[in-house]
């Protein structure tokens, strides 16, 4: 495969796996093309135009290196300055990382509205959800604003050795997966949840690393009432006075990535259970989703930069 191609079939899964529907997702792309085509012509030249066929703008192709065929990928969540050199000197073709970096690390809070909709399927009037979450990403744009977007960019070009990242697909996969595991085992109490994540391995694994699943909020003897995945896709962390909302329209327990102390204890004060699944090792759950797609095509994989690889193609 070449690279366009790997990328191609990144968004392709990220599309399949979104809580929206294609039809959602297609009016989303339409709204950014009107975007373009309003903007006076001198303006046009800054737009970046892949948001008019990639709905997420925190995945992109950030060096090609004209390579045709593609043997060796190294997939990593955080790539360093460093860990690209040890990719160049191991030969490998191609880095994904997971994390945004460069132009999609810039384009972090692009993907967020992604949220507004989701919370809209949650039973949280979208209104409500819209003025919350814009307000979220007002705070994102300017924590962003600051950060060295292409030092891993540069150093991947002078190694020549081409660099993609793959964020919201990945987180996607990762969210569908969980939520399909929750919806099938149809859970009474949060300790049962726990149960149901322990049965996957990479947050098997995250445990023997010190870093397993946790509540956060509440306890584990508690009912969980209606379950959402919803802290596991959507760029980063929404709003932290989204909980009273969610709490009004009969959620009662959430599962997410990660949570930052202000947002727990928001959703503790709107009295929701909150269990961390983990960040590092969901993002290697939504990676290694997509990856066993990459080594179906007998691609090799080398796990670096955090990856926790669990593969689960089948062997002969």
């Amino acid at each position: 495969m070449t690279i366009q191609q790997i990328y191609k079939l990144a968004i392709e899964m990220g599309i399949k796996s979104d809580f929206r529907s294609k039809k959602e997702i297609a009016e989303y792309l339409k709204l950014k093309k009107e975007e373009f085509d309003n903007l006076p012509k001198d303006e046009k030249q800054y737009f970046d135009q892949e948001k008019l066929n990639n709905p997420y703008s925190d995945t992109r192709i950030h060096f090609d290196s004209g390579k045709k065929d593609i043997k060796k990928i190294f997939a990593g969540i955080d790539v360093t300055p460093g860990s690209i050199y040890i990719a160049e000197e191991l030969h490998g073709d191609l880095i994904i990382n997971h994390h945004p970096v460069g132009l999609a690390l810039a384009g972090l809070d692009g993907v967020m509205d992604y949220q507004v909709d989701q919370m809209e399927k949650f039973g949280i009037p979208v209104t409500i959800a819209e003025k919350l979450i814009h307000k979220r990403i007002s705070e994102v744009v300017r924590g962003i604003s600051p950060e060295n977007h292409y030092e891993i960019v540069d150093a991947a070009k002078l190694m020549k050795i081409s660099l993609i990242n793959v964020h919201t697909p990945a987180d996607n996969l990762v969210a569908k997966y969980v939520t399909d595991k929750i919806e099938k085992a149809r859970l009474k109490y949060v300790k049962d949840i726990m149960k149901v994540l322990m049965e996957i391995p990479e947050y098997q694994e995250a445990k023997r690393q010190g870093s397993g699943p946790m509540v956060f909020s509440g306890k584990e003897s508690n009912r969980c009432g209606k379950i959402a995945v919803s802290e596991m896709t959507g760029g980063t962390e929404g709003s932290k006075d989204i909980y009273q909302a969610m709490a009004n329209a009969g959620i009662g327990t959430i599962i997410g990535m990660h949570l930052s102390e202000d947002h727990r204890k928001s959703a503790e004060a709107a009295h929701i259970n909150v269990v961390i699944a983990g960040h590092i090792s969901s993002d290697s759950l939504g990676m290694n989703l997509f990856l066993d797609e990459l080594e179906k095509k007998k691609m090799e994989i080398v796990p670096f930069g955090g990856l926790i690889r669990i593969s689960r193609i089948k062997r002969k």
